[in-house]
């Protein structure tokens, strides 16, 4: 566990920081007023705006300062982004958390919180949404309810990302680096073109040893069968995109992208928290003897443990200049993932919690919108159609007198779990008299989700005077959903009952059922003056309702068909916020608090077979602030700082049941962060380039139940890490080589505690990545 940090401490560190910042800005700018931050153009609201003159809080990044800090990972994100937390169990489960709101299902039948946008196009489906960062133009982070533009998805907010598009000149750049844990990446691009059709190639290779040692397969270890496992988080990504861009005339822009991405990654270290590998200890950070099921190849498809996922995506973007008022613009899109994931979920050497997660989808959207801006009055009008068909089938294999002797049946034999030499007692000998020396048991769960969205939305914005702007939203949406469910779990042969109620003897069960709903936003901008603005928001966002089929075992033993209908979570949202700029736009700055209301909270719970299924937690209430700083203190040092507090929980009422009073799952109250880039020239033809960031988050809950399991704490403490960068490079950037560090003070620290072992009393903790160091090398040719 990291060293508890004080939050108001820190915070006061932050806020403290950002003070001086500004102060030594003011200093300096009375005598160097020539430098100014450039403007970030956005397009949140569907059209090129200033993020000045948008009235939502969104925090948005170039590729040059994504590359300056070496962001190739979603979930770095979370560093520099007030209100966001981005939790990478592994490219199959991340989990995307918007001002304390999780979204991170992998149930086909549930639908996401938090929209991910892949160039104008909702990818937001739980295990099909991560994506190596790579040749990125653009990311924004819009927070609060978005749904009027961004879709039903965006119940919370919305992270959208934007790649680069080919160019006619002709531009190359090659990119390697070779770092601790073996890790090696190669990146680059080639572009070019004429007049009227230009194209681009991205590509992105990252491979790193794992760094969490697994002794299964070693001298010594209980491992069955001979297995062999890698060490646990190793990476192997590869991933291209090849785009073109058609431009018949100077009104018409056709841009076609298709991206491909593989992952191969040896898989996530869940370490019991009861139970120690052989000759070792139960910390996060030591060493696991993972060892699997001797069934993998059969049950799983797979023999070790890891995760094997491909994605493939293919986009069209038209848009056409009608006139200089109005603009026409057409998103297609398809996305299809398939995903195995196979898991040591009870994190010992004991043939007792093996599972895989074998998870499909595939996507297809498309969008007509029109943008009509004049004089005072600019109106966005638009369709959209999207349909999902998913499926997420979860086998499971144990050996039924480790699984039963584990889960405490047999206590009469007085047999642990795991012994302290390491040994796994097997029971089946002794149960069966020596008729059988294993009982091998398997079974399968599959959930199965179709969804049809049809919408239709409409979005004004009023200038009544130069300096009050108002605007009003309005989505409709219907959708049509279908939900299958099936399972078969056979009897235990010891025993001869079940050892999982949920049935369906196989066969497939469905329902079908159709929502609709109206998602307004109002927006006030009011322009106190050519350096600031003010705003306020009312909006209101929706999480789908979920049509959960599933079984339960009837009066004759055989499965029944089980539907619960989960209401669709409500939210409304109220937020205020300002945003400016100062010293000759050297500084810029903005803050916003925000109050959100929830209905029909949805969460997700692992019943006592350690099956996720959703539930209505009832009601719920957010609180929060939210600031962000960046300056530039000269031609050769900027720094930005930024910090949110929430205060999420379900509400403490005697109706909302066993949760009532708790925080949200994931949701630190504080976090912040402070950074700064120094590039200065060395001598004629060479550059200093330089940045470092320092991130804090609060401690936090991994479960909904905010309480212990078996006795052991799933949360944790504050965390703070630093990252760094610094490098010499061309003065005509034409090439540069660069030392870069994350973590760089190596501290431990968990990314998730509880997990599926948790829902069978066996609690099991995830370690975040420790220092990574290496070096990198560049270079450009052309543009």
């Amino acid at each position: 566990m990291t060293t508890i940090t004080s939050s108001v401490f820190t915070v006061s560190k932050l806020a403290l920081l950002v003070a001086a910042f500004i102060g030594t800005n003011a200093y300096g700018q009375a005598t160097r007023n020539q430098y100014q931050i450039e403007e970030i153009t956005v397009t949140a609201q569907k059209r090129d705006q200033s993020i000045q003159d948008v009235p939502v809080s969104i925090s948005a990044y170039d590729g040059a300062l994504l590359e300056s800090l070496g962001v190739a990972e979603l979930d770095t994100l979370s560093e520099i982004t007030p209100g966001l937390v981005i939790q990478e169990q592994s490219p199959n489960n991340p989990g995307f958390v918007i001002r304390g709101i999780t979204s991170d299902s992998g149930s086909s039948q549930a639908a996401p919180r938090v929209s991910i946008y892949y160039n104008g196009a909702d990818v937001s489906r739980s295990r099909g949404s991560y994506f190596e960062l790579f040749d990125i133009e653009r990311i924004e982070v819009v927070k609060g309810p978005q749904a009027t533009l961004f879709g039903t998805a965006a119940s919370v907010g919305a992270l959208s990302v934007i790649t680069r598009k080919p160019q006619e000149e002709f531009g190359a750049e090659i990119k390697a680096s070779v770092g601790n844990y073996s890790a090696e990446t190669l990146s680059g691009f080639v572009t070019g073109g004429n007049s009227q059709v230009q194209g681009r190639l991205a590509f992105s290779y990252r491979q790193r040893d794992g760094f969490i040692r697994n002794i299964a397969g070693e001298a010594g270890s209980q491992n069955p069968d001979g297995f062999d496992q890698e060490d646990m988080h190793g990476i192997e990504r590869t991933a291209f995109r090849p785009s073109l861009r058609f431009t018949p005339n100077e009104d018409v822009t056709i841009d076609l992208v298709y991206t491909y991405e593989k992952n191969d990654d040896t898989g996530t270290s869940f370490k019991n928290g009861l139970y120690a590998p052989t000759g070792g200890d139960t910390s996060a950070f030591s060493f696991v003897e993972m060892s699997g099921s001797p069934l993998s190849q059969e049950v799983f498809g797979r023999k070790d443990l890891g995760v094997e996922r491909t994605v493939d995506d293919l986009n069209l973007t038209v848009n056409w200049d009608i006139n200089q008022d109005l603009t026409f613009t057409s998103i297609t899109a398809g996305r299809s993932f398939d995903s195995l994931e196979v898991f040591d979920a009870d994190g010992t050497q004991a043939w007792f919690l093996e599972f895989a997660e074998d998870a499909t989808g595939d996507q297809f959207s498309q969008e007509f919108r029109f943008v009509h801006q004049g004089d005072k009055l600019t109106t966005i009008a638009g369709v959209s159609y999207f349909t999902e068909d998913g499926s997420q089938a979860v086998p499971f294999s144990t050996e039924e007198s480790v699984f039963l002797n584990c889960l405490g049946v047999f206590a009469a034999f007085a047999q642990p779990c795991v012994a302290s030499d390491g040994t796994v007692p097997v029971l089946t000998p002794i149960l069966t008299e020596g008729a059988a020396q294993l009982l091998p048991y398997r079974l399968e769960f599959e959930n199965y989700g179709e969804t049809d969205a049809y919408s239709a939305f409409t979005d004004m914005t009023y200038a009544v005077n130069e300096a009050l702007e108002l605007t009003a939203g309005l989505r409709y949406v219907r959708e049509d959903k279908t939900s299958g469910y099936r399972s078969d779990a056979p009897a235990s042969v010891l025993t001869g009952s079940e050892l999982f109620t949920v049935d369906t003897d196989g066969k497939v069960f469905r329902a079908e059922e159709d929502y609709d709903d109206w998602l307004p936003r109002f927006n006030l901008l009011y322009v106190l003056n050519e350096d600031i603005n003010m705003y306020a928001t009312i909006s209101k966002g929706r999480r789908s309702d979920v049509l959960n089929v599933t079984s339960v075992r009837g009066g004759d033993g055989t499965g029944e068909k089980s539907v619960t209908e989960i209401p669709a979570e409500i939210i409304w949202n109220y937020e205020a916020g300002i945003k400016g700029q100062a010293f000759d736009k050297s500084v810029n700055y903005n803050a916003s608090v925000f109050y959100q209301d929830y209905s029909n909270f949805q969460v997700t719970l692992l019943d006592d077979e350690g099956v996720a299924y959703a539930a209505d937690a009832g009601s719920a209430t957010n609180v929060g602030a939210e600031a962000e700083v960046r300056a530039l203190l000269g031609a050769d040092f900027e720094i930005f700082a930024n910090l949110a507090y929430l205060d999420a929980t379900i509400d403490d009422d005697s109706t909302n049941g066993d949760l009532a009073g708790n925080r949200f799952r994931l949701q630190p109250e504080w976090t912040g962060s402070v950074g700064m880039f120094y590039a200065t020239e060395l001598s004629q033809g060479f550059n200093l380039t330089s940045s470092l960031v320092y991130s804090y988050r609060s401690d936090v809950f991994f479960e909904p139940a905010n309480a212990p399991i078996s006795g052991l704490d799933i949360s944790e403490d504050s965390v703070s890490l630093v990252s760094a960068r610094i490098g010499i490079a061309g003065t005509d950037e034409g090439w540069a080589v660069n030392l870069f560090a994350s973590n760089l003070l190596d501290k431990e620290y968990l990314v998730d505690a509880g997990n599926t072992g948790g829902g069978f009393g066996n609690p099991t903790f995830v370690a975040g990545a420790p220092r990574f160091y290496g070096i990198e090398f560049k270079m450009r040719f052309g543009e």
